[in-house]
Protein backbone atom coordinates (compact mmCIF):
# COMPACT_ATOMS: atom_id res chain seq x y z
CA UNK A 1 0.00 0.00 0.00
CA UNK A 2 1.30 3.50 -0.90
CA UNK A 3 1.09 6.25 1.57
CA UNK A 4 -2.24 8.10 0.17
CA UNK A 5 -4.33 5.05 0.38
CA UNK A 6 -3.92 3.35 -3.47
CA UNK A 7 -2.59 0.10 -4.01
CA UNK A 8 1.31 0.06 -6.15
CA UNK A 9 0.98 3.75 -7.17
CA UNK A 10 -2.14 2.82 -9.14
CA UNK A 11 -4.73 5.72 -10.60
CA UNK A 12 -7.75 5.93 -9.50
CA UNK A 13 -9.57 5.66 -12.55
CA UNK A 14 -7.95 2.00 -12.82
CA UNK A 15 -9.37 0.56 -10.36
CA UNK A 16 -13.25 2.83 -10.53
CA UNK A 17 -15.01 -0.18 -11.50
CA UNK A 18 -13.98 -1.88 -8.48
CA UNK A 19 -15.84 -2.36 -5.56
CA UNK A 20 -14.04 -1.49 -1.61
CA UNK A 21 -15.05 -0.10 1.45
CA UNK A 22 -15.88 3.63 1.39
CA UNK A 23 -13.28 5.93 3.24
CA UNK A 24 -14.33 8.12 6.27
CA UNK A 25 -17.28 11.57 4.92
CA UNK A 26 -15.78 14.44 4.56
CA UNK A 27 -17.84 18.28 4.82
CA UNK A 28 -17.42 18.26 1.20
CA UNK A 29 -19.70 14.91 0.64
CA UNK A 30 -22.28 16.15 3.26
CA UNK A 31 -23.61 18.83 0.28
CA UNK A 32 -25.74 18.05 -2.76
CA UNK A 33 -23.96 20.51 -5.16
CA UNK A 34 -26.33 19.76 -7.83
CA UNK A 35 -29.31 21.46 -5.90
CA UNK A 36 -27.45 24.61 -4.66
CA UNK A 37 -27.83 27.79 -7.12
CA UNK A 38 -25.00 28.98 -8.66
CA UNK A 39 -24.50 32.21 -8.48
CA UNK A 40 -22.98 34.92 -11.23
CA UNK A 41 -19.38 35.18 -11.01
CA UNK A 42 -18.21 38.67 -10.61
CA UNK A 43 -15.86 40.64 -13.31
CA UNK A 44 -12.33 40.16 -12.26
CA UNK A 45 -11.07 42.23 -9.59
CA UNK A 46 -14.50 43.23 -8.76
CA UNK A 47 -16.95 41.53 -5.65
CA UNK A 48 -20.33 39.95 -6.03
CA UNK A 49 -22.74 41.90 -3.85
CA UNK A 50 -24.25 40.21 -0.76
CA UNK A 51 -28.09 39.39 -2.21
CA UNK A 52 -26.08 37.43 -5.30
CA UNK A 53 -24.84 34.33 -2.65
CA UNK A 54 -28.20 32.30 -2.39
CA UNK A 55 -29.17 30.39 0.68
CA UNK A 56 -27.52 27.03 1.70
CA UNK A 57 -29.87 26.22 4.37
CA UNK A 58 -32.44 23.37 3.94
CA UNK A 59 -35.83 24.69 2.69
CA UNK A 60 -38.42 24.06 5.25
CA UNK A 61 -41.34 21.00 4.01
CA UNK A 62 -43.85 22.93 1.99
CA UNK A 63 -41.61 26.03 1.28
CA UNK A 64 -41.31 26.84 -2.50
CA UNK A 65 -37.69 26.95 -3.58
CA UNK A 66 -36.64 30.20 -3.90
CA UNK A 67 -36.20 32.33 -7.40
CA UNK A 68 -32.71 32.81 -8.77
CA UNK A 69 -31.58 36.57 -8.17
CA UNK A 70 -31.06 38.68 -11.49
CA UNK A 71 -27.39 38.37 -12.47
CA UNK A 72 -25.35 40.89 -11.84
CA UNK A 73 -24.41 43.48 -14.58
CA UNK A 74 -21.83 46.03 -13.91
CA UNK A 75 -22.00 49.93 -14.72
CA UNK A 76 -20.77 51.46 -17.50
CA UNK A 77 -17.53 49.07 -18.47
CA UNK A 78 -15.01 51.14 -19.80
CA UNK A 79 -13.58 48.65 -22.19
CA UNK A 80 -16.66 45.86 -23.42
CA UNK A 81 -15.03 42.12 -23.41
CA UNK A 82 -15.11 39.26 -25.64
CA UNK A 83 -17.98 36.75 -24.02
CA UNK A 84 -15.76 33.48 -25.20
CA UNK A 85 -12.35 35.28 -24.14
CA UNK A 86 -12.04 35.94 -20.41
CA UNK A 87 -9.55 38.32 -19.26
CA UNK A 88 -6.09 36.76 -17.96
CA UNK A 89 -5.97 37.15 -14.32
CA UNK A 90 -4.07 39.72 -12.34
CA UNK A 91 -0.72 39.31 -10.62
CA UNK A 92 -2.64 40.22 -7.19
CA UNK A 93 -4.80 37.04 -6.67
CA UNK A 94 -6.09 34.29 -9.13
CA UNK A 95 -8.98 33.78 -10.74
CA UNK A 96 -11.88 32.32 -8.56
CA UNK A 97 -13.43 28.99 -9.05
CA UNK A 98 -16.59 28.01 -9.73
CA UNK A 99 -17.94 26.52 -6.32
CA UNK A 100 -18.87 22.93 -8.19
CA UNK A 101 -15.52 22.48 -9.51
CA UNK A 102 -13.68 21.00 -6.57
CA UNK A 103 -10.17 19.68 -6.96
CA UNK A 104 -8.50 16.48 -5.08
CA UNK A 105 -6.49 19.02 -2.83
CA UNK A 106 -9.81 20.53 -2.36
CA UNK A 107 -11.07 17.09 -1.15
CA UNK A 108 -8.51 16.22 0.73
CA UNK A 109 -8.38 19.41 2.73
CA UNK A 110 -11.97 19.16 3.83
CA UNK A 111 -11.76 15.45 4.84
CA UNK A 112 -8.65 16.59 7.10
CA UNK A 113 -10.47 19.22 8.47
CA UNK A 114 -14.09 17.35 9.21
CA UNK A 115 -16.30 18.14 11.93
CA UNK A 116 -16.52 15.96 15.01
CA UNK A 117 -19.08 13.35 14.51
CA UNK A 118 -22.28 13.85 16.66
CA UNK A 119 -22.97 12.00 19.99
CA UNK A 120 -25.59 10.15 18.60
CA UNK A 121 -22.91 8.04 15.70
CA UNK A 122 -20.39 7.69 17.80
CA UNK A 123 -22.68 5.71 20.50
CA UNK A 124 -23.49 3.73 17.03
CA UNK A 125 -20.12 3.28 16.26
CA UNK A 126 -19.35 1.38 19.77
CA UNK A 127 -20.65 -2.11 18.37
CA UNK A 128 -18.08 -2.08 15.03
CA UNK A 129 -15.55 -0.30 17.84
CA UNK A 130 -15.49 -3.09 20.41
CA UNK A 131 -15.24 -5.84 17.50
CA UNK A 132 -12.45 -3.81 16.08
CA UNK A 133 -14.55 -3.60 12.67
CA UNK A 134 -13.66 0.68 12.60
CA UNK A 135 -11.68 2.31 10.35
CA UNK A 136 -8.60 4.31 11.91
CA UNK A 137 -10.68 7.80 11.76
CA UNK A 138 -13.75 6.20 13.31
CA UNK A 139 -11.51 4.12 15.86
CA UNK A 140 -9.54 7.54 16.99
CA UNK A 141 -13.22 9.89 16.82
CA UNK A 142 -14.43 7.14 19.24
CA UNK A 143 -11.86 6.24 21.44
CA UNK A 144 -11.13 10.29 21.35
CA UNK A 145 -15.09 10.47 22.37
CA UNK A 146 -14.84 7.63 25.24
CA UNK A 147 -12.09 9.92 27.46
CA UNK A 148 -15.17 12.84 27.95
CA UNK A 149 -18.14 10.43 27.69
CA UNK A 150 -18.95 8.19 30.98
CA UNK A 151 -22.01 6.43 29.90
CA UNK A 152 -20.33 5.57 26.25
CA UNK A 153 -17.20 4.50 28.31
CA UNK A 154 -19.26 2.18 30.21
CA UNK A 155 -21.29 0.67 27.24
CA UNK A 156 -17.98 0.57 25.61
CA UNK A 157 -16.75 -1.50 28.46
CA UNK A 158 -19.67 -3.82 28.64
CA UNK A 159 -19.41 -4.65 24.75
CA UNK A 160 -15.65 -5.37 25.16
CA UNK A 161 -16.65 -7.67 27.74
CA UNK A 162 -19.37 -9.38 25.86
CA UNK A 163 -16.66 -9.93 22.60
CA UNK A 164 -14.45 -11.60 25.43
CA UNK A 165 -17.63 -14.50 25.67
CA UNK A 166 -17.43 -15.16 22.14
CA UNK A 167 -14.07 -16.65 22.06
CA UNK A 168 -14.52 -20.41 22.12
CA UNK A 169 -10.81 -21.26 23.21
CA UNK A 170 -12.63 -21.73 27.02
CA UNK A 171 -15.14 -23.66 28.51
CA UNK A 172 -18.50 -23.44 27.79
CA UNK A 173 -19.86 -25.79 30.86
CA UNK A 174 -21.37 -23.75 33.79
CA UNK A 175 -19.60 -24.31 37.18
CA UNK A 176 -21.37 -26.47 39.65
CA UNK A 177 -20.78 -23.88 42.47
CA UNK A 178 -23.45 -21.33 39.97
CA UNK A 179 -26.35 -22.48 41.26
CA UNK A 180 -25.54 -21.82 44.82
CA UNK A 181 -23.83 -18.30 44.41
CA UNK A 182 -27.24 -17.49 42.55
CA UNK A 183 -29.32 -18.61 45.38
CA UNK A 184 -27.46 -17.23 47.70
CA UNK A 185 -27.44 -13.87 46.21
CA UNK A 186 -31.01 -14.24 46.13
CA UNK A 187 -31.19 -14.97 49.59
CA UNK A 188 -29.20 -12.49 50.79
CA UNK A 189 -31.35 -10.13 49.66
CA UNK A 190 -34.58 -11.19 50.14
CA UNK A 191 -34.32 -14.16 52.68
CA UNK A 192 -36.73 -17.29 52.11
CA UNK A 193 -39.93 -16.86 54.31
CA UNK A 194 -39.70 -21.10 55.44
CA UNK A 195 -35.80 -21.43 54.88
CA UNK A 196 -35.18 -25.25 53.54
CA UNK A 197 -32.50 -26.53 56.30
CA UNK A 198 -29.32 -26.92 56.10
CA UNK A 199 -28.98 -30.72 56.12
CA UNK A 200 -31.43 -30.91 53.16
CA UNK A 201 -29.60 -28.29 51.05
CA UNK A 202 -27.11 -31.25 49.56
CA UNK A 203 -30.53 -33.01 48.16
CA UNK A 204 -32.19 -29.97 46.78
CA UNK A 205 -28.84 -28.86 44.78
CA UNK A 206 -28.47 -32.83 43.02
CA UNK A 207 -32.03 -33.03 42.44
CA UNK A 208 -31.56 -29.47 40.41
CA UNK A 209 -28.49 -30.53 38.72
CA UNK A 210 -29.91 -33.73 37.63
CA UNK A 211 -33.11 -32.32 36.36
CA UNK A 212 -31.32 -29.71 34.36
CA UNK A 213 -29.40 -32.29 32.33
CA UNK A 214 -32.78 -34.24 31.60
CA UNK A 215 -34.22 -30.79 30.54
CA UNK A 216 -30.83 -31.30 27.92
CA UNK A 217 -31.08 -34.49 26.41
CA UNK A 218 -33.20 -35.24 23.66
CA UNK A 219 -36.33 -37.85 23.51
CA UNK A 220 -34.62 -40.57 22.14
CA UNK A 221 -31.56 -40.09 24.74
CA UNK A 222 -33.84 -41.61 27.18
CA UNK A 223 -33.61 -44.72 25.69
CA UNK A 224 -29.66 -44.83 25.84
CA UNK A 225 -28.55 -47.52 27.50
CA UNK A 226 -26.96 -47.18 30.99
CA UNK A 227 -25.02 -49.28 32.94
CA UNK A 228 -25.95 -49.95 36.77
CA UNK A 229 -22.56 -50.73 38.78
CA UNK A 230 -22.33 -51.96 42.28
CA UNK A 231 -20.17 -54.33 45.04
CA UNK A 232 -21.82 -57.07 46.36
CA UNK A 233 -20.41 -60.68 47.57
CA UNK A 234 -16.74 -59.48 47.14
CA UNK A 235 -17.09 -58.78 43.12
CA UNK A 236 -18.74 -56.55 40.89
CA UNK A 237 -22.38 -56.44 39.84
CA UNK A 238 -23.64 -54.58 36.63
CA UNK A 239 -27.13 -54.25 35.50
CA UNK A 240 -28.41 -52.56 32.47
CA UNK A 241 -31.42 -50.28 31.98
CA UNK A 242 -31.96 -46.76 30.08
CA UNK A 243 -31.70 -43.56 30.94
CA UNK A 244 -35.98 -43.39 31.64
CA UNK A 245 -35.29 -46.19 33.93
CA UNK A 246 -32.85 -44.91 36.17
CA UNK A 247 -34.91 -42.28 37.11
CA UNK A 248 -37.69 -44.51 38.07
CA UNK A 249 -34.87 -46.07 40.29
CA UNK A 250 -34.52 -43.26 42.04
CA UNK A 251 -38.57 -42.07 42.19
CA UNK A 252 -38.71 -45.83 43.58
CA UNK A 253 -36.22 -45.38 46.70
CA UNK A 254 -37.56 -41.61 47.55
CA UNK A 255 -40.48 -43.42 47.94
CA UNK A 256 -39.40 -44.62 51.21
CA UNK A 257 -38.38 -40.75 52.57
CA UNK A 258 -41.83 -39.86 51.02
CA UNK A 259 -43.67 -42.72 53.21
CA UNK A 260 -41.54 -41.94 56.58
CA UNK A 261 -42.91 -38.12 56.32
CA UNK A 262 -46.39 -39.58 55.53
CA UNK A 263 -46.78 -38.73 51.80
CA UNK A 264 -48.35 -41.18 49.65
CA UNK A 265 -46.20 -43.61 48.16
CA UNK A 266 -45.69 -42.53 44.60
CA UNK A 267 -45.48 -46.82 43.10
CA UNK A 268 -48.42 -47.44 45.41
CA UNK A 269 -50.15 -48.01 41.72
CA UNK A 270 -47.61 -50.22 40.47
CA UNK A 271 -47.54 -52.79 43.43
CA UNK A 272 -43.84 -51.95 44.38
CA UNK A 273 -45.00 -50.95 48.05
CA UNK A 274 -47.38 -54.09 48.58
CA UNK A 275 -47.40 -56.08 51.31
CA UNK A 276 -48.78 -55.17 54.94
CA UNK A 277 -47.82 -57.61 58.64
CA UNK A 278 -50.08 -59.92 58.86
CA UNK A 279 -52.14 -58.34 61.91
CA UNK A 280 -52.99 -55.46 59.81
CA UNK A 281 -50.01 -53.62 61.13
CA UNK A 282 -48.38 -50.32 58.77
CA UNK A 283 -46.97 -51.21 55.43
CA UNK A 284 -43.56 -52.44 55.49
CA UNK A 285 -40.70 -50.30 53.27
CA UNK A 286 -39.31 -52.75 51.15
CA UNK A 287 -35.97 -52.60 50.35
CA UNK A 288 -34.44 -50.22 47.87
CA UNK A 289 -33.81 -53.11 45.30
CA UNK A 290 -36.71 -54.77 45.42
CA UNK A 291 -39.10 -51.92 45.51
CA UNK A 292 -36.96 -51.12 41.47
CA UNK A 293 -37.29 -54.69 40.44
CA UNK A 294 -41.02 -54.19 41.05
CA UNK A 295 -40.95 -50.77 39.21
CA UNK A 296 -39.03 -51.74 36.45
CA UNK A 297 -41.56 -54.67 36.03
CA UNK A 298 -44.72 -52.74 36.60
CA UNK A 299 -43.28 -50.31 33.72
CA UNK A 300 -43.54 -52.77 30.69
CA UNK A 301 -43.43 -51.36 27.84
CA UNK A 302 -40.10 -49.09 29.38
CA UNK A 303 -40.58 -45.85 30.79
CA UNK A 304 -40.18 -42.90 28.23
CA UNK A 305 -39.63 -38.73 29.42
CA UNK A 306 -42.73 -38.89 30.99
CA UNK A 307 -41.05 -40.48 33.88
CA UNK A 308 -39.63 -36.73 34.66
CA UNK A 309 -42.64 -35.20 35.72
CA UNK A 310 -43.08 -37.21 38.65
CA UNK A 311 -40.01 -37.67 39.87
CA UNK A 312 -39.63 -33.94 40.08
CA UNK A 313 -42.73 -33.21 41.29
CA UNK A 314 -41.69 -35.66 43.99
CA UNK A 315 -38.53 -34.25 45.20
CA UNK A 316 -40.18 -30.85 45.11
CA UNK A 317 -42.83 -32.23 47.76
CA UNK A 318 -40.05 -33.85 49.91
CA UNK A 319 -38.11 -30.56 50.27
CA UNK A 320 -41.27 -28.51 50.64
CA UNK A 321 -42.23 -31.38 53.37
CA UNK A 322 -39.44 -31.59 55.56
CA UNK A 323 -39.08 -27.46 55.44
CA UNK A 324 -42.17 -27.37 57.04
CA UNK A 325 -42.37 -29.88 59.29
CA UNK A 326 -39.89 -28.34 61.93
CA UNK A 327 -36.74 -28.89 63.66
CA UNK A 328 -37.71 -32.43 65.26
CA UNK A 329 -38.31 -34.17 62.01
CA UNK A 330 -34.39 -34.27 61.38
CA UNK A 331 -34.22 -37.50 63.88
CA UNK A 332 -37.42 -39.27 61.83
CA UNK A 333 -36.09 -42.66 60.76
CA UNK A 334 -36.15 -43.67 57.41
CA UNK A 335 -36.40 -47.56 56.85
CA UNK A 336 -34.67 -49.14 53.84
CA UNK A 337 -35.53 -52.71 55.43
CA UNK A 338 -32.15 -53.75 56.21
CA UNK A 339 -31.36 -50.64 58.43
CA UNK A 340 -32.57 -47.01 59.20
CA UNK A 341 -31.10 -44.09 58.67
CA UNK A 342 -32.15 -40.27 60.54
CA UNK A 343 -34.32 -38.40 57.83
CA UNK A 344 -31.30 -35.59 57.31
CA UNK A 345 -28.82 -39.06 56.78
CA UNK A 346 -31.61 -39.99 54.37
CA UNK A 347 -31.53 -37.07 52.46
CA UNK A 348 -27.68 -36.92 52.45
CA UNK A 349 -27.95 -40.54 50.89
CA UNK A 350 -30.52 -39.45 47.91
CA UNK A 351 -28.37 -36.27 47.12
CA UNK A 352 -25.38 -38.83 46.56
CA UNK A 353 -27.14 -41.50 44.82
CA UNK A 354 -28.60 -38.69 42.47
CA UNK A 355 -24.56 -37.82 42.05
CA UNK A 356 -23.93 -40.89 41.14
CA UNK A 357 -26.59 -42.20 38.67
CA UNK A 358 -26.23 -38.45 37.18
CA UNK A 359 -22.58 -39.17 36.35
CA UNK A 360 -24.04 -42.86 34.89
CA UNK A 361 -26.56 -40.71 32.85
CA UNK A 362 -24.23 -38.43 31.70
CA UNK A 363 -21.76 -40.46 30.48
CA UNK A 364 -24.58 -42.39 28.49
CA UNK A 365 -25.26 -39.15 26.48
CA UNK A 366 -22.12 -37.71 26.49
CA UNK A 367 -22.98 -34.56 28.70
CA UNK A 368 -20.93 -32.76 30.87
CA UNK A 369 -21.71 -33.66 34.65
CA UNK A 370 -19.10 -32.64 37.77
CA UNK A 371 -18.69 -33.11 41.07
CA UNK A 372 -21.11 -31.75 44.02
CA UNK A 373 -20.38 -28.39 45.57
CA UNK A 374 -17.29 -29.10 47.92
CA UNK A 375 -19.37 -28.04 50.91
CA UNK A 376 -22.29 -31.17 49.72
CA UNK A 377 -19.58 -33.57 48.88
CA UNK A 378 -17.72 -33.47 52.09
CA UNK A 379 -21.25 -33.78 53.76
CA UNK A 380 -21.39 -37.18 51.67
CA UNK A 381 -18.02 -38.20 52.79
CA UNK A 382 -18.53 -37.47 56.07
CA UNK A 383 -22.24 -39.65 56.21
CA UNK A 384 -19.94 -43.04 54.34
CA UNK A 385 -17.01 -42.14 57.02
CA UNK A 386 -19.78 -42.49 60.07
CA UNK A 387 -21.28 -46.09 58.88
CA UNK A 388 -18.12 -47.42 58.27
CA UNK A 389 -17.80 -48.38 61.71
CA UNK A 390 -21.07 -50.12 61.25
CA UNK A 391 -20.38 -52.09 58.02
CA UNK A 392 -17.15 -53.16 59.46
CA UNK A 393 -18.97 -55.24 62.12
CA UNK A 394 -21.41 -56.33 59.63
CA UNK A 395 -18.45 -58.16 57.27
CA UNK A 396 -16.89 -59.76 60.25
CA UNK A 397 -20.38 -61.20 61.50
CA UNK A 398 -20.04 -62.73 57.80
CA UNK A 399 -16.87 -63.80 58.26
CA UNK A 400 -14.93 -61.76 55.21
CA UNK A 401 -13.35 -59.26 57.67
CA UNK A 402 -10.28 -59.48 60.37
CA UNK A 403 -11.69 -60.16 63.54
CA UNK A 404 -11.60 -57.85 66.80
CA UNK A 405 -8.58 -57.47 68.74
CA UNK A 406 -9.19 -55.15 71.15
CA UNK A 407 -12.84 -54.53 72.44
CA UNK A 408 -13.78 -51.23 74.39
CA UNK A 409 -16.63 -49.80 76.14
CA UNK A 410 -18.64 -48.20 74.36
CA UNK A 411 -17.68 -44.55 73.11
CA UNK A 412 -14.15 -45.33 74.64
CA UNK A 413 -11.58 -44.85 72.05
CA UNK A 414 -10.53 -47.82 70.20
CA UNK A 415 -7.89 -49.10 67.48
CA UNK A 416 -8.60 -46.85 64.42
CA UNK A 417 -7.51 -46.06 60.92
CA UNK A 418 -7.25 -42.80 59.71
CA UNK A 419 -8.54 -41.88 56.47
CA UNK A 420 -7.30 -39.05 54.87
CA UNK A 421 -9.50 -37.58 51.85
CA UNK A 422 -7.75 -35.55 49.98
CA UNK A 423 -8.67 -32.56 47.49
CA UNK A 424 -12.71 -31.50 46.62
CA UNK A 425 -14.70 -31.80 49.80
CA UNK A 426 -11.77 -33.63 51.88
CA UNK A 427 -10.91 -33.71 55.50
CA UNK A 428 -9.96 -36.37 58.11
CA UNK A 429 -11.79 -38.93 59.64
CA UNK A 430 -10.66 -41.85 62.38
CA UNK A 431 -12.56 -45.36 61.23
CA UNK A 432 -12.83 -47.26 64.95
CA UNK A 433 -12.30 -50.85 63.41
CA UNK A 434 -13.16 -53.45 66.80
CA UNK A 435 -16.58 -52.33 67.39
CA UNK A 436 -19.31 -49.59 66.18
CA UNK A 437 -19.78 -48.47 69.38
CA UNK A 438 -15.94 -47.17 70.02
CA UNK A 439 -14.58 -43.95 68.73
CA UNK A 440 -11.95 -43.84 66.34
CA UNK A 441 -8.78 -41.34 68.07
CA UNK A 442 -5.64 -40.27 66.00
CA UNK A 443 -3.75 -41.67 69.40
CA UNK A 444 -5.34 -45.25 68.49
CA UNK A 445 -4.25 -45.01 65.01
CA UNK A 446 -2.68 -48.06 63.71
CA UNK A 447 -2.94 -47.47 59.66
CA UNK A 448 -3.35 -44.64 57.32
CA UNK A 449 -4.86 -44.66 53.80
CA UNK A 450 -5.72 -41.78 51.81
CA UNK A 451 -7.53 -41.11 48.54
CA UNK A 452 -8.83 -38.17 46.83
CA UNK A 453 -12.36 -37.07 47.30
CA UNK A 454 -14.10 -37.81 44.12
CA UNK A 455 -12.38 -40.95 44.07
CA UNK A 456 -13.48 -42.35 47.60
CA UNK A 457 -16.93 -41.64 46.31
CA UNK A 458 -16.55 -43.84 43.65
CA UNK A 459 -15.58 -46.67 45.85
CA UNK A 460 -18.17 -46.01 48.04
CA UNK A 461 -20.36 -45.90 45.16
CA UNK A 462 -19.14 -49.30 43.76
CA UNK A 463 -17.48 -47.81 40.60
CA UNK A 464 -14.22 -48.77 41.35
CA UNK A 465 -12.65 -51.88 43.23
CA UNK A 466 -11.18 -51.74 46.53
CA UNK A 467 -8.02 -53.30 44.64
CA UNK A 468 -7.94 -50.67 42.37
CA UNK A 469 -8.72 -47.90 44.61
CA UNK A 470 -5.29 -45.37 43.96
CA UNK A 471 -4.63 -45.28 47.91
CA UNK A 472 -1.54 -44.46 49.64
CA UNK A 473 -1.33 -46.73 52.47
CA UNK A 474 1.00 -46.80 55.64
CA UNK A 475 0.39 -49.29 58.38
CA UNK A 476 -1.51 -52.40 59.37
CA UNK A 477 -2.55 -53.53 56.03
CA UNK A 478 -5.42 -56.26 57.37
CA UNK A 479 -7.12 -52.90 58.47
CA UNK A 480 -6.56 -50.92 55.68
CA UNK A 481 -7.96 -53.69 53.54
CA UNK A 482 -10.92 -54.35 55.61
CA UNK A 483 -11.89 -50.38 55.97
CA UNK A 484 -11.54 -50.16 51.78
CA UNK A 485 -13.53 -53.27 51.34
CA UNK A 486 -16.25 -51.98 53.38
CA UNK A 487 -16.52 -48.62 51.99
CA UNK A 488 -17.31 -50.67 48.75
CA UNK A 489 -19.91 -52.58 50.29
CA UNK A 490 -21.82 -49.40 51.21
CA UNK A 491 -22.87 -49.42 47.42
CA UNK A 492 -26.04 -50.86 46.35
CA UNK A 493 -28.35 -50.87 43.55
Amino acid sequence: MSGDGREGGRRDDEVRGARRIPGPRGAVDDLDLETVERPVLPPPGGSAPDESVPEQGVPEEGAAAPEPDEPYEPEEPEEPEEPDRPEEPDEAGPVPEPPHAVTADATASASASAPVLSHRVLKALLGAWALSACSAEETAAVEDHLTVCAPCADEALRLRDAVGLLHTDGSLDLDPALRTRVLDGCLGRRPARVPIPEWATAYDAETARLDALLRDIGDSDWHAPVRLQWFEDERAVTRRTTVAGVIGHLMAVDGLVSAALGLEDPLAGTGAAAGTEASGGPEVPLSPTRRTETYWAATYPPATRAVREPWRALTHELIRTTSLAGRNVAERSVSYGEFALPLQDALLDRAFECWVHGTDIAEAVDYPYKPPSAAHLHQMIDLAARMLPAALAGRRGAGLAGPARELVAPGAPGRSVHLEVEGHGGGDWYIALDSPAAVGSPDRAVAQVALDGVEFCQLVAGHISPVEAAAGQEGDRVAIRDVLFASASLSRL
